[in-house]
């Protein structure tokens, strides 16, 4: 084996541990959470307790969830490019993801936020 195959080895295991490490770090990170409602009616509020509920059960303690009302600030929802409420928006950890609707289907919402991949059976806690 060559030294330059030997190095390119030596650099995909570094590259490799150095994920790992960074991937075991953001388990611990805490979700940072925007649901963008309109007003406070029955769908809006559905919304609401479902995420509560969601996050509760899966990641306890583990998310801050920020309740904005579109109809009382309507500049954040230009800002956050909301076409439609509910919205959820999940900043932290990355990547940024928003899902649409009542937040109903709790499987749906897992995937969608990352805390389970489509195929897992498992939650990534």
């Amino acid at each position: 084996m060559s030294n330059n195959e030997e190095t390119g080895k030596q650099e995909v295991k570094d590259s490799t541990a150095a994920f790992e490490e960074a991937l075991a770090k953001n388990e611990d990170k805490e979700y940072i959470l925007h649901l963008y409602v309109a007003g406070m009616g029955p769908k809006s509020i559905q919304a609401i307790n479902n995420i509560k509920r969601i996050f509760e059960d899966y990641i306890p303690g583990k998310y801050q969830l920020e309740i904005i009302d579109i109809y009382q600030n309507p500049v954040f929802a230009k800002d956050g490019q909301i076409v439609a409420a509910p919205t959820l928006i999940k900043e932290l950890p990355p990547p940024l993801r928003k899902l649409i609707g009542s937040m109903s289907d709790t499987e749906r919402v897992l995937v969608g936020m990352d805390l389970k991949s489509k195929n897992d059976k498992d939650v990534k806690k």
